[in-house]
């Protein structure tokens, strides 16, 4: 055992023991002070509670509205940003993942018309504003919209619920 190797003793204070007698520096009131609700047992008030007067929460405004779950939030991207490709190149998803310029690959991307493009692209989304979609094309450039996902999403939901009526039917006549 060296001495850079030496721990500070665990923490071993025991719990203050109130109610036991006055010598302790906590008997007779046990630290609740007199009389009172909070010197009962069970004497809490509830959480918000502030005396009687009007409680924050019930001056605040109700919430109106709701957030749609179902909402496409798209990570957005102007046109003048595809300028730090090469000129000829394939831009996807992951290639605008690792320049930064997206957060993640796992949301959709739609691309806006700011600024403009010199650079012929190759170019893979979601989604592309029809000004966007003309600026890309004036420079000589390509674009495949991989689509909605919101439309995909309905589109999985029914064809799953056909499959099911189509089994439900089969079953039916056997």
């Amino acid at each position: 055992m060296a001495l850079n190797k030496l721990k500070k003793p665990e923490n071993n204070k025991s719990k203050r023991k109130i109610g036991r007698g006055n010598g302790s520096g906590r008997g007779t009131y046990s630290g609740r002070g007199m009389k009172g609700q909070t010197a009962r047992s069970g004497g809490k008030r509830r959480p918000g509670f502030e005396g009687g007067q009007t409680p924050l929460i019930r001056k605040m405004p109700k919430l109106k509205g709701f957030k749609n779950p179902t909402k496409v939030r798209y990570q957005v991207l102007n046109v003048h940003e595809l300028e730090v490709f090469k000129n000829g190149a394939d831009v996807t998803k992951e290639a605008l993942a690792k320049k930064k310029l997206i957060r993640t690959v796992d949301k959709p991307v739609k691309i806006l018309s700011a600024g403009e493009l010199t650079k012929k692209l190759t170019i893979t989304v979601e989604n592309v504003s029809v000004a966007a979609q003309k600026k890309i094309e004036a420079a000589g450039g390509k674009i495949e919209v991989l689509g909605s996902p919101k439309t995909k999403r309905k589109e999985v939901v029914n064809k799953k619920k056909a499959d099911a009526k189509a089994k439900n039917k089969a079953a039916k006549k056997s």
